[in-house]
C-alpha cells in the first residue's frame, strides 16, 4: 500500500507552533507517512508586523524554510493536520485564510474523508488553547475531514497536551515545547497517520470492488 499522505498546515509567529508542527511531522513520519510542512503567510504589511517586535525577522525567516500551503497539497494530502497560535481564544486570522481558500474543493467533495486534526499554542495560562482547537473543528466538519481528536489513547496524554490535540503555553514566548508535549505532538502525527492509512485502505478496496 502507498505511503498516506499528511500535510500539516500551520501559522507561527514566534516559533512555539512551528516546534509542534516538526515534532507532529516527525510522529507522522515515524508511522510511515509522506509529510508535507507548510507555513501559512501574513497577509498584513510589514508597517503592521513591525509593531510587535521580531515578527518581521521570524516571518522572513520562517517563510525561507517552508513553503506556503496551498489548495493543490489539500487535494494531494490524505490527512490535513492545521496548527495554530491561539488569537483570542480562537484560530489565528492567517491559517483561517487558508481554509478559506479550500471551498473549490470543498465545492467539489475532494475533501471528504480525509483525516483531519489540529493542534495549537497560546502566550498565557488558560488563554483559549483548547477553545482554539475546538473552533477549528466546525470547518473541518464542513470540509468534511473525518476529525481524529487525541483521547488517552497514549501515556504521553497523561503528562501534557489536551484529548483535542498537541498544545503548548510559551508564557509571552520565554518557554519553549518541552519533550513531554513534544511527544504528545509526536503521537499526535502517529495517530493522524494510522488513522489516515486505514480510511486510504477502505476507499482502495471500495473502488476496487
Amino acid at each position: 500500500m502507498s505511503k498516506p499522505k499528511v500535510l500539516i498546515a500551520f501559522y507561527s509567529r514566534n516559533g512555539s507552533t512551528e516546534i509542534l508542527a516538526n515534532a507532529v511531522a516527525e510522529g507522522a513520519i515515524q508511522e510511515g507517512a509522506e509529510v508535507r510542512l507548510r507555513r501559512v503567510r501574513e497577509f498584513v504589511g510589514t508597517d503592521v508586523m513591525s509593531q510587535a517586535p521580531g515578527w518581521v525577522e521570524s516571518a522572513e525567516e520562517m517563510n525561507t524554510k517552508y513553503d506556503a500551503p496551498t489548495e493543490a497539497d489539500a487535494e494531494w494530502a490524505d490527512a490535513i493536520v492545521f496548527g495554530t497560535p491561539t488569537r483570542f481564544g480562537s484560530i489565528s486570522s492567517e491559517l483561517k485564510s487558508y481554509i478559506d481558500t479550500l471551498g473549490g474543493l470543498w465545492f467539489q467533495g475532494k475533501l471528504n474523508g480525509k483525516a483531519g486534526s489540529v493542534f495549537g499554542s497560546t502566550s498565557s495560562k488558560h488563554g483559549g488553547n483548547e477553545s482554539t482547537l475546538l473552533s477549528i473543528y466546525t470547518p473541518m466538519a464542513h470540509l468534511g475531514l473525518v476529525i481524529v481528536p487525541l483521547g488517552y489513547a497514549d501515556p504521553a496524554m497523561f503528562k501534557a497536551g489536551t484529548p483535542y490535540g498537541a498544545t503548548h503555553v510559551s508564557f509571552r514566548d520565554s518557554v519553549k515545547p518541552d519533550e513531554d508535549h513534544l511527544d504528545v505532538a509526536r503521537f499526535q502525527g502517529r495517530r493522524v497517520t494510522s488513522v489516515a492509512r486505514g480510511l486510504l485502505h477502505t476507499r482502495i478496496v471500495g473502488a476496487s470492488s
